[in-house]
Formats: C-alpha cells, structure tokens, sequence
C-alpha cells in the first residue's frame, strides 16, 4: 500500500515538522509506502527524510520545472519526472491507495480539494483525510460544516473526510474506509 501526502514546500513551526516526520516514520514501519511531490523542501523534505531513515519506499512525482530548478529530493526510492503540475497530481493519484494532507499553503488545499472531489465524482474510491496538527484544519473544519449545514455539501462527503493526528489513526480510517456512493449516482442532481 502506498499513501500520497500533500503538505508544504516550507518547513512550517517545529510542531509541524515533527508530525510530519512521525508520520513518515510511522507508515514506513508499517510497511505503508509514501507518495509525494519529489521536493526536498519544506515539510515535502521532512516527510521523505523520515521515511527513508526508517527504511520506507519513498516515491516522489515532480513536474519538469521544479526538477529544473534543483529542488527534487536526490535520495528518494524512486523519483519520475513529468509534463506539468496536472500530470503530477494524475500519476500521484495513480501510485496512491489513499491520500493524506498535512499543513501546507495553496498547493496543499488545491491538491487535497482535487483528490476529496475525484472521489465525489466516483473518479476513484480511495480513502481521503486531514493529518491535524495543532488544531491546522479546524478553521477548514468549520467551513466544511458551514457548506454542509448550507446545503452546498452533503453531510456523508463531509463524514467520509478522515481527521487524524497520527500515523496509527489514519492506518484505522484507511483500513475501515467505506466510499460513499458516487455524487449524483442516481444519475440527477439534487432539486432545490
């Protein structure tokens, strides 16, 4: 099994820093390996540093243009090279059972709103969740709750977002994981 993080090309607080390695380091012994962006920046570094040390698979996915400018991770298990950014998260996708964000800025939410909406939409079935760190995601949590109390989201898309705070956690919610039926699967959207 192998699981996609998005997170930051920054570093973050040291709390951030030591989540994210825990959690590396948890799914690596676990035999769980890793899929990410490729950098060695930021949390994306600390992430496949962490696993690696602990002996992981670590796969990373970079687009022509970062690669260019030197920021690829030189010691990854297994590092491809593609097109463009949309080709990344595609083949991230690909290599990935399950997805997991940890704190990041606009690339991390744009990333975890791409894979939570591909499974709305019944592109896969695969488990997607937030690693909270510090309380990160409970300003994201509330507005989430404010589309669904709105009627902009259903509740059971919101329910089948993970939140976790750890590598044992997010293990148990990708292990019991049951995909809700895809958005609109009795083929009409829903009526005012």
């Amino acid at each position: 099994m192998r699981i996609a993080v998005f997170t930051g090309s920054r570093p973050g607080p040291g709390t951030h820093r030591e989540a994210a390695a825990a959690l590396a380091t948890g799914l690596a012994e676990a035999g769980v390996g890793v899929v990410y962006g490729g950098g060695h920046v930021g949390l994306m570094g600390t992430v496949a540093d962490a696993a690696l040390a602990a002996k992981g698979e670590v796969v990373g996915v970079i687009p022509q243009h970062l690669f260019d400018d030197e920021v690829a991770h030189p010691g990854l298990s297994q590092l491809e090279v593609v097109g463009s950014m949309h080709e990344r998260k595609a083949r991230m996708a690909e290599l990935a059972d399950a997805f997991v964000a940890l704190p990041g800025a606009a690339g991390t939410l744009e990333e975890l709103f791409e894979a939570w909406t591909w499974g709305m939409l019944g592109l896969h079935a695969k488990p997607v969740a937030l690693l909270d760190v510090d309380g990160f995601w409970q300003p994201l949590l509330g507005q989430l709750r404010r589309m669904a109390d709105d009627g902009y989201l259903e509740q059971r898309r919101l329910d089948a977002l993970g939140v976790v705070t750890d590598a044992a956690g997010l293990l148990g919610f990708v292990a019991g994981y049951q995909h809700p039926p895809r958005k609109w699967a009795d083929g009409a959207p829903p009526r005012p």
